[in-house]
């Protein structure tokens, strides 16, 4: 958690609230809070440096870039001493976006058709990343980290010619940690976004692995535009070596959930962090709900083949289902998807007091895997939650997060994404 310091950064009219006890804190302090401010700064021009390359993008020649929204937050749930948390911009008011409808999407590339076996499911496939064509249609974002991680995220170009990007010989998309045993300065890694940009939908990950180890933090998850306003739905993401998945929602003031009971909710999940939504007022933590199956992650979910991450985002609300590999519903694997008969969510964010158009929209879909940083980098010394027994400091035997990644290559041989698909549907009208 960052400290904000409006008197020195007056100029950054848009910093977030103050803490009268900065002071008596000491120059550490004083020093992080402007360095967080300055990520803000950045983080807003990014955001509108993607929504003028939107608005230009028939005169625009496509190009790799960093105008992408930036930021993937955590709360506190799967961390034992207190967990970490991302910086984020100011909350706005909530009510300054304007939300498209519901089958709405824009992309460079044509949509995919749906299939004939897909007729009887009112959800439409729309994108379709799969196979040799999978990285056809994302950006790759090439900015410093804006959670303080020890990574450098390269260019498409950088990630395919250093083998941390490409096509598996069973057809599925990887992405992977830089290896090279000691490196001077950050470890390379990789991000991209979608240029296809929705609100409301359903999307459908398919990963058979995802990074796990001490100091990483993957996430795959979906992002609107001037964060939080545009609203952040965190699908799949964890730390350092948890089996356990954390799902949640990051928002603009107002938006809450109506009970943190799961019986209430139905869900299988456990909220964590409380039902106060918004980034600003939760500490950037939102609404979190922990998984009660340790094979959702991490190591647990390599073990099993991994399997299929669902978000569904309607008028009614947003639900996140994990299925392991040998429980994909048939109409799943088909393209024919069929929330309705998926049963229980892992978690559930109802519109009971969180507008779904209000507060989320104009999504795009993010892979990452940073290293070290709010979340990983300050669990470093503690136990992380379910499957993780002991601290990374303990089971590595090296001080520092920063000094494991600098010098531990070989701990990032696990560090990697290897993705089946990533579909994403429209409701039919």
């Amino acid at each position: 958690m960052y400290f904000r310091v409006p008197l020195i950064l007056f100029l950054l009219a848009s910093a977030a609230p103050s803490d009268a006890n900065l002071f008596s804190r000491g120059s550490e302090h004083i020093i992080r809070s402007i360095s967080t401010a300055h990520r803000h700064a950045v983080k807003r021009s990014s955001n509108l440096a993607r929504d003028l390359r939107r608005a230009l993008s028939p005169i625009l020649v496509s190009q790799d870039g960093s105008s992408q929204s930036v930021y993937c937050v955590t709360g506190d749930g799967l961390i034992g001493s207190g967990g970490g948390s991302s910086s984020g911009s100011s909350g706005g008011s909530g009510s300054g976006g304007s939300a498209s409808s519901k089958a709405s999407g824009t992309s460079t590339a044509s949509a995919a058709s749906s299939s004939s076996s897909a007729s009887s499911s009112p959800w439409k496939l729309q994108q379709n990343y799969e196979g040799d064509s999978f990285f056809n249609d994302w950006t790759f974002f090439t900015a410093s980290d804006p959670t303080d991680g020890n990574v450098q995220y390269v260019d498409s170009s950088t990630a395919s010619s250093g083998n941390l990007t490409g096509i598996n010989s069973a057809g599925n998309a990887y992405m992977r940690v830089d290896t090279t045993q000691t490196v001077s300065g950050n470890r390379q890694s990789v991000r991209i976004t979608t240029n296809y940009t929705f609100t409301q939908g359903l999307v459908v990950l398919d990963a058979v692995h995802a990074p796990t180890g001490c100091a990483t933090w993957p996430a795959f998850w979906t992002d609107g535009p001037n964060w939080p306003n545009g609203g952040e739905i965190d699908i799949m993401e964890g730390v350092n070596s948890l089996t356990i998945n954390q799902a949640s929602i990051h928002t603009a003031d107002g938006c809450t959930l109506p009970s943190s009971d799961s019986s209430t909710l139905g869900i299988s999940g456990t909220v964590v962090g409380g039902t106060n939504c918004a980034a600003e007022e939760s500490g950037d933590a939102g609404c979190g709900v922990q998984s009660s199956e340790t094979n959702s992650f991490g190591s647990g979910f390599n073990a099993i083949g991994g399997g299929v991450y669902a978000m569904q985002w309607t008028d009614d609300g947003i639900k996140v289902w994990f299925f392991p590999r040998s429980s994909i519903p048939s109409d799943i694997s088909n393209s024919a998807p069929q929330p309705s008969g998926w049963g229980t969510p892992l978690s559930f964010w109802p519109s009971t007091d969180c507008n779904m158009t209000t507060y989320f929209y104009d999504h795009q879909a993010i892979f990452d895997t940073t290293l070290c940083g709010q979340w990983a980098g300050d669990a470093w010394d503690s136990t992380s939650g379910t499957g993780q027994s002991q601290s990374c400091a303990t089971m590595t035997g090296v001080s520092t997060c920063a000094d494991y990644v600098a010098n531990n290559g070989d701990g990032f041989t696990e560090a990697y994404w290897e993705v089946k698909s990533v579909k994403i549907y429209q409701e039919s009208s």
